[in-house]
C-alpha cells in the first residue's frame, strides 16, 4: 500500500482524491489546515490564504480563538475521514498554551474518541512555542502514547530544533516525526535520528534531493514518504523517493511500510 504520510485537508475533497489517484496513492494521513492554497490561482491569492497561517505562527490569535479554530478543524478532519475511511486516516491538532489537565482532556475528547492516530502538525513560530510542547509530551505520556509531528523547516531554527531534540531525549517513549527533515539542518537531524530510537524523518519539502537520498541510505526504516499537499505534489514526491532510493525494497519501506508499522494501520 502506498501511503502519503502527510497531507493537509484540501477542498473539495474530490480534488484531493484525484491528486492521490494520479500519484497512485492508496491512502493519505490527513492533517488540519489553516490556509487553503489549493484555491489560489495567483500570487496575490496565495498571499491572502497564507496570511491566516502567518497570523497563527506570530501568536497573534488569542488562546480562545486558537481553541475554537482547532475544534472546527478537527471536526472537518473527522468528517472527511468518516466519508472516506479507506482513503484517509488522520492526526489531530492540539492547542499550545493549555494546562496539563486541559491538554489531557483534549487528547481524550478530540484525539482518542475520534480514533485519530497521532497529534500535530505543530508549527512553532518561535522557541517559546517549542518549549510549550513539553506539556504536549507530558500529556501523551500520561494518557495514550501517540506519535507527535513537528514542523522543523523555517521558521524553526537550529536552536529550536535543539530544543525539540532535548524533548525527544526527555520522553524517549514518544515517537517524534521531524517534519520536512529539518530543512537546511537536515544533516544534524539525520545524525540525531541515528542515535535516538523514537525519532522519525518526514521526507516532504526537503531542502534538496540529496537530503532525501541520504536519509534513505542512512535510516531506511525511519523515513516516511509524504507530499505536504497542497504545498507539494504527491506524484513528484513519490517519484523522488523511488528515484533516489538505494533499492526498490527501501523505496517500499518509505512509501508505506514504515508508516504502517508505526501507526498500526
Amino acid at each position: 500500500m502506498i501511503i502519503d504520510s502527510h497531507e493537509h485537508i484540501m477542498l473539495p475533497t474530490e480534488l484531493q482524491l484525484k491528486m492521490m489517484d494520479n500519484a497512485g496513492i492508496d491512502k493519505a494521513i490527513l492533517f488540519c489546515s489553516a490556509p487553503h492554497p489549493e484555491k489560489a490561482t495567483s500570487l496575490n491569492e496565495i498571499e491572502t490564504e497564507m496570511a491566516a497561517l502567518y497570523k497563527v505562527l506570530a501568536g497573534a490569535n488569542s488562546k480562545e480563538a486558537n481553541i475554537m479554530r482547532q475544534k472546527k478543524n478537527i471536526s472537518d478532519l473527522v468528517s472527511i475521514i468518516k466519508n472516506y475511511p479507506n482513503r484517509f486516516s488522520g492526526f489531530g491538532s492540539v492547542p499550545l498554551g493549555m494546562s496539563l489537565i486541559e491538554t489531557q482532556n483534549w487528547l481524550n475528547d478530540y484525539i482518542i474518541l475520534n480514533s485519530l492516530l497521532g497529534v500535530g502538525e505543530f508549527t512553532p513560530g518561535n522557541e517559546q512555542q517549542i518549549l510549550q510542547l513539553d506539556t504536549i509530551f507530558q500529556a501523551i505520556v500520561t494518557t495514550t502514547i501517540f506519535p507527535i509531528w513537528v514542523h522543523t523547516f523555517s521558521p524553526v531554527t537550529m536552536e529550536g530544533i535543539k530544543l525539540l531534540m532535548k524533548l525527544c531525549e526527555q520522553y524517549p517513549q514518544v515517537p517524534v516525526i521531524f517534519g520536512h527533515l529539518g530543512g537546511t539542518n537536515w544533516i544534524e537531524v539525520i545524525k540525531f535520528a541515528k542515535t535516538h530510537r523514537n525519532v522519525y524523518l518526514d521526507l516532504s519539502a526537503a531542502f534538496a534531493s540529496i537530503a532525501t537520498k541520504m536519509a534513505l541510505i542512512e535510516l531506511p526504516e525511519k523515513c516516511f514518504f509524504s507530499s505536504d499537499a497542497p504545498y507539494g505534489e504527491p506524484y513528484l514526491y513519490r517519484e523522488l523517493v523511488e528515484f533516489v532510493s538505494p533499492s526498490k525494497e527501501i523505496a517500499n519501506m518509505a512509501l508505506g511500510d514504515n508508516i504502517t508499522e508505526l501507526l498500526h494501520i
